[in-house]
């Protein structure tokens, strides 16, 4: 087998257990070479634990965990130098500087890209000589990215890689991930932020109490199950019985944030009729009215529940 077909992360049936609880329960992927996979999930749904496993922070309990083809703990020396990890807390000495911590990376690799040009590009030239513990958040996070980068990896693991950043550090972000892509890097990123997700993932992975609930492009994920979608903007709060009554079978209309609704099913001229007719009955005037495809954070919520986790 060739090394391009090799799969970048491979998991197969992996199980990982804390005392009685099962932080990951059978869940099986593949990451291929030049791929951005995004693995998304509520807090304690066992992302964390899933990439730690793909890094070799921790060994699963039952399953195969491959990255580039090697056992990541037993391997750990071999593989340690083809991939790149970006932890969200940063993982810097408090007190380094930040050019020194990025000099201090490059040095365990053979070819290191120029951290000066990294430093640039991630516009953090003017924070060379700046202590760790006084960068912005956007720049820790920035700084963590370079550190990962640094030694040229086949694999980067992101871990809410623009987390803290403002929208321009954000986008510059979206485009090294992009270039990467294009590199033939291959990339797995958690991230809370949904339209980032369908922005850069080929494919989605999104799990929940440590199984896998839905996986595919945004496309497939998005549109599994659902004919569509109508959306309008109204009062808050507005009693929806009489709206429920009205429509044909199996809608449910809902409100999912104050004063914006959301129609799901066949989205047909006579639900719209149906809709319209029923604003006029209550005298309420409806804005924005859009039909449309399920958003990713739509998907997201009614795979995972809408409650709040700790």
């Amino acid at each position: 087998m060739s090394a391009a077909s090799v799969p970048a992360v491979h998991l197969d049936g992996v199980v990982k257990r804390f005392g009685d609880t099962t932080a990951v329960d059978g869940i099986s992927f593949d990451v291929q070479p030049a791929e951005v996979l995004a693995l998304l999930g509520p807090n304690g749904a066992g992302k964390t634990t899933t990439v730690e496993m793909c890094e070799g922070f921790t060994a699963p309990d039952a399953g195969t965990v491959r990255v580039l083809g090697l056992d990541p703990v037993a391997d750990s020396d071999r593989l340690r130098p083809r991939i790149g990890v970006m932890l969200q807390g940063g993982g810097a000495y408090p007190g380094s500087r930040a050019g020194e911590m990025l000099d201090l990376v490059a040095q365990y690799s053979e070819n290191p890209l120029d951290p000066e040009w990294l430093l640039t590009t991630l516009g953090l030239a003017d924070a060379r000589r700046t202590p760790y513990r006084r960068l912005s958040g956007g720049q820790q996070q920035r700084l963590a990215l370079a550190c990962a980068l640094v030694g040229r990896p086949e694999l980067v693991f992101l871990d809410e890689p623009t987390a803290g950043m403002d929208a321009q550090a954000r986008h510059l972000v979206w485009e090294l991930i992009d270039s990467l892509r294009r590199d033939g890097v291959a990339v797995l990123l958690t991230t809370h932020l949904m339209d980032e997700a369908e922005q850069l993932a080929d494919r989605l992975v999104i799990i929940d109490h440590g199984q896998i609930v839905a996986q595919g492009t945004p496309a497939e994920v998005t549109s599994a199950g659902a004919e569509g979608q109508l959306r309008f903007t109204a009062p808050p709060k507005l009693d929806l019985t009489l709206l429920t009554a009205a429509l044909p079978e199996g809608f449910d209309p809902r409100e999912t944030a104050p004063g914006s609704y959301l129609l799901h099913g066949d989205i047909t001229p006579q639900v719209l009729s149906t809709l319209t007719a029923w604003c006029v009955r209550i005298d309420v005037l409806p804005t924005d009215i859009r039909i449309d495809q399920r958003r990713l954070e739509d998907v997201f919520l009614e795979l995972t529940g809408r409650e709040l986790r700790s």
